[in-house]
């Protein structure tokens, strides 16, 4: 087809021929495209296809044999076939004139009661290595890429990989690097798939779905890749009415309005009181507890004053400016409340109440009268059901249950679950500092996605934690993601892993994708890194909140028993990693060090025999060594607290050091002094050495975006 191009990359004469292939089907009900239809947009997108000749007659589809050649494919065009494989619809491997006539034959007897627009005509694709490229639509993330190899790891193993569209070319390097059929594609017994006219093929495949809105889901399956180009042997297309365009940019500076959020000159406080145990009172105290930086103003219609603090009747009576508000008041008052803050000129509220939303049809208006009254005013607001947020570096404690006193850390972190968040401060806040909490509850305007921004512009915040049960806005996530991570590590745990129920769905892309795996592409795509479970969170956040990146993947393992050596140097291998190889004047002054019955150099057993200034020893000539970029230490417990003090005088010059002590609960005094002093410590060298691995791998693509 020769036309013109326009901004998309699609001919616009291709994109008018294309749309009304699209509206043909749609007007005439259709849910889904026949595969001359499909063949016929892909052709126009440039991906080789094996044709979408379609034979009237028995005689139509000799010629049309005759002159593709021999051997040929016969499918049957139907719009009431779908698959058309399962059926008895495709002949395959036709020789000749009188195999494509019985063949035809064949077909228009099967599916005379169909209603039938004639039979394809296709040449008989040379055989390759298989592939399956799909994209489905998914409700949080809109069009999700789907890739991996078709046949036996596609049924059988699922070898597949998502990646949220539009991708980059690093995305799709990456995508067909990660499937474990990807040696079959760089080259297996001397034969090599054309990877650049994969690429492409993805590329186009991106460009197609984003151009047409009303491609809902699509697969191509299967596509045989050769050792040049590629070609498309089957291909469906599931079509709706293009749905319209929905902006996930947030309102405003969302940057500078989370600041207040965070750092505000000035909280009112709507339903603070005195009497112990209401919501009122927790969220108040904690304010003066902590000693907020700003100005306080309760809120109390029956008060003079709310623990000492003089109080007014209304926030319209506060006769000075206020930065942020919080409402505490019952739901059937919160409405009346925002609509106040709003008229006030207050821009950021939070709602800690609950009552909306997640109660209810009475809830969900409630929730959305108060959604129309800060779009009119130009508010933001937190919450509703939330518990608030925390920044430990001003005092701003709003948690609706009482919290005691709190480190200024370098962990920020957002959770969707109020109780949640509250578990890990009173849990963790011996061993952990947190800077900066932020609750989200219901979502119905700032979402994690604002929180996630602002968070990665804040300079006391080294490390993001997100506890997540949905996601909000998609893309948007992904893009804000892909920023934070540039500059510092995110730590995702994700809620939902397995599926309530089972999908109904049309293609095999969409029956592939759950949630939880478009999830992980999500978080893959942006830089996010995946916390199985709560423990592993923790973990993460305390390595990468204390510690430095490793430099390299040669890690130094220091232990005392040698089963424990040989756990941590099999996790690290299955990870990537590898045992650091001591340069030999390093080795001699080792071996000075060891008792003489011990020889390995690495992992370093003492055997039980291991005092702290042999540690220490150790643990110098790994910093000096060349080869090893982060240590491993395994302690023992019964003596771990007479290693506090040697570690925390040793001078580590950037190296990272983790340490393990078995059944550390039985020793929680102790290790909290070594968590205090830094050092984070771990159940297990496997949980240990898999962290490591973490750091490294997030240390390498920092580096990769760094120079890109």
């Amino acid at each position: 087809m020769n036309s013109r191009t326009g901004e998309t990359g699609v001919s616009v004469t291709s994109g008018e021929e294309c749309r009304a292939i699209f509206s043909q089907a749609i007007g005439e009900n259709r849910t889904y495209l026949m595969e001359h239809e499909c063949k016929e947009i892909l052709e126009s997108m440039g991906i080789a296809t094996t044709g979408f000749l379609v034979a009237g007659s028995e005689d139509e589809a000799v010629e049309m044999s005759n002159k593709l050649g021999y051997p040929v494919v016969l499918k049957i065009v139907s719009p009431d076939v779908v698959h058309k494989t399962d059926s008895g619809g495709v002949k395959l491997n036709l020789a000749d004139e009188d195999a494509v006539r019985a063949a035809y034959g064949e077909i228009v007897g099967a599916f005379k009661y169909q209603h039938i627009i004639g039979v394809a005509v296709q040449k008989m694709a040379d055989p390759g290595v298989e592939a399956i490229i799909g994209v489905t639509r998914d409700p949080n993330f809109g069009p999700v890429l789907m890739f991996g190899l078709g046949g036996i790891f596609v049924e059988v193993l699922k070898d597949v990989t998502f990646r949220v569209l539009p991708v980059t070319l690093q995305d799709i390097d990456e995508m067909i690097q990660e499937i474990k059929g990807y040696p079959l594609l760089k080259g297996y017994r001397g034969k090599a798939v054309d990877i650049d006219a994969l690429k492409n093929l993805l590329l186009k495949i991106s460009e197609l779905v984003l151009t047409f809105p009303e491609i809902r889901e699509l697969d191509l399956n299967p596509v045989f890749l050769y050792p040049r180009g590629n070609m498309t042997v089957d291909a469906r297309m599931f079509v709706s009415p293009a749905p319209e365009a929905v902006s996930q940019q947030a309102s405003g500076n969302t940057v500078e309005q989370m600041r207040t959020l965070f750092y505000p000159g000035s909280i009112a406080v709507l339903g603070a009181t005195s009497v112990e145990g209401k919501l009122g009172y927790n969220v108040f105290r904690n304010l003066l507890f902590h000693k907020f930086a700003g100005k306080l103003y309760p809120i109390n219609p029956k008060s003079e004053s709310v623990q000492g603090v003089k109080a007014y009747r209304s926030i319209t009576e506060v006769p000075d400016p206020v930065d942020l508000a919080i409402v505490l008041v019952p739901a059937s008052a919160a409405v009346t409340a925002v609509e106040e803050c709003c008229r006030k000129g207050v821009k950021i509220i939070v709602v800690e109440t609950a009552g909306f939303a997640e109660t209810g049809a009475d809830g969900k208006a409630a929730q959305e009268k108060i959604r129309e009254i800060i779009k009119a005013h130009g508010c933001r607001l937190l919450g509703p059901n939330c518990s608030g947020v925390i920044n430990t570096h001003v005092g701003n404690v709003q948690s609706i249950g009482l919290v005691e006193e709190l480190g200024k850390g370098n962990i920020g972190m957002t959770a969707q679950a109020g109780v949640y968040a509250a578990g890990i401060l009173t849990g963790l806040r011996h061993v952990m500092n947190f800077g900066i909490v932020a609750t989200i509850g219901n979502k119905m305007d700032i979402s994690e996605t604002d929180i996630l921004e602002y968070l990665g512009s804040d300079d006391h915040i080294d490390v993001v934690a997100m506890y997540m049960e949905d996601v909000k806005s998609g893309r948007r996530f992904i893009d804000v993601a892909s920023e934070v991570t540039k500059k510092k590590p995110v730590i995702a745990l994700k809620g939902g892993r397995t599926a309530a129920g089972t999908k109904v769905v049309s293609s095999h892309t969409a029956s592939l994708a759950g949630n939880d795996e478009i999830n992980s592409a999500a978080f893959r795509q942006s830089g996010i890194i995946r916390a199985r479970d709560n423990e592993h969170l923790f973990g993460l956040l305390k390595a990468f909140a204390r510690q430095p990146l490793p430099r390299g993947d040669g890690i130094l393992v220091i232990t005392y028993t040698g089963s424990l050596g040989v756990a941590a140097t099999d996790t690290l291998y299955l990870n990537g990693m590898r045992l650091a190889e001591l340069e030999p004047e390093l080795k001699e002054r080792l071996k000075g060090i060891l008792p003489d019955y011990v020889t390995s150099l690495n992992p370093v057993d003492y055997s039980f025999s291991m005092d702290a200034e042999q540690l220490r020893k150790t643990i110098e000539l790994g910093i000096v060594s060349e080869d090893v970029g982060g240590l491993i230490v395994v302690l023992q417990g019964e003596i771990l607290g007479s290693f506090v003090d040697t570690l925390r005088s040793i001078d580590y010059k950037g190296k990272p050091i983790l340490s393990c002590v078995a059944v550390k609960e039985f020793m929680m005094e102790d290790v909290i002094l070594m968590e205090k002093a830094g050092f984070p410590v771990y159940s297990t060298v496997e949980m240990a050495a898999e962290i490591l691995a973490d750091m490294y791998r997030y240390s390498l693509r920092k580096d990769r975006q760094a120079q890109a």
